[in-house]
């Protein structure tokens, strides 16, 4: 028997940044959220983590710069959109643990993405080397197809930042806006109905909330492997939950359906 998954389009790889840095009055990790336009067809107008699909430019690079990262090419093609997206929308350029181009750098890149030029041609002519490995793994997050016709196979990672970068700003396009925020409060402004989250992005904020310090958080994500998950429905008490897998760090694994946004 054929699955409906089997006679679907595959879903489309992506990856995306949990980019943290530490709030000045007390060391607890804020992150970087972008509110996605209101007009795009998949999680319009939600807060989410940068990032976006993979591209046949990202795992043109990957091919090419596979060999000396000791990461499969599907895994570092994810990291490089991860990277680009951040860019593209935000205007963040990570380059390794902690670091980042310029701002005017970061600008001349963005303004070279948006014209449809190559990553891999702007870091060759700068002498710019990212360390596409050194970001941390934390999740994988794939939908049945039974849930949204738009699928996406996402990576997500970790990457910390030293510097402050609160001059961000959204491309005005795919990002309508921007900001820095703790786990929980950004769990509590949606719970107040202030901003919308999706479901994975509510179940990750969630796990992410458990952490008072960076190095508490990656210390976390080193002691689970990002394996896939996949939410399921099920029905427990008389009522239909959507569900994950247990023992990935996720303080919550089933919530009612219909509480959960999922798009």
């Amino acid at each position: 028997m054929t699955s409906q998954d089997d006679t679907l389009p595959p879903p489309r790889d992506a990856g995306t940044l949990i980019i943290v840095r530490p709030r000045l009055t007390d060391g607890v990790p804020e992150l970087l959220m972008t509110q996605r336009a209101a007009t795009l067809r998949f999680a319009g107008g939600a807060m989410v983590f940068p990032g976006g699909a993979v591209d046949a430019r990202d795992r043109a690079l990957a091919g090419r710069v596979g060999a000396g990262h000791h990461l499969p090419e599907e895994e570092l093609a994810a990291r490089i959109a991860a990277i680009r997206e951040t860019v593209e929308e935000c205007g963040l350029a990570l380059t390794a643990a902690g670091r980042a181009l310029p701002s005017g750098q970061a600008a001349m890149l963005r303004q070279a993405l948006h014209r449809g030029e190559a990553l891999e041609d702007f870091l060759a002519e700068a002498g710019v080397h990212v360390d596409f490995a050194g970001l941390v793994p934390f999740a994988r997050w794939c939908p049945k197809s039974w849930e949204t016709r738009i699928r996406y196979d996402t990576r997500f990672y970790i990457a910390t930042v030293e510097d402050r970068h609160d001059d961000l700003i959204p491309d005005g396009s795919e990002t309508a806006g921007l900001l820095w925020s703790s786990a929980r409060e950004m769990l509590a402004r949606a719970d107040r109905g202030e901003a919308h989250i999706i479901f994975p992005t509510r179940c990750n904020l969630e796990r992410l909330a458990q952490f008072d310090t960076i190095g508490a958080l990656i210390d976390h994500a080193a002691a689970h492997a990002p394996d896939l998950i996949s939410p399921w429905l099920e029905t427990r008490d008389g009522q239909e939950h959507i569900c994950i897998q247990e023992g990935r760090g996720y303080p919550v694994t089933a919530r009612p359906l219909h509480r959960t946004s999922r798009g």
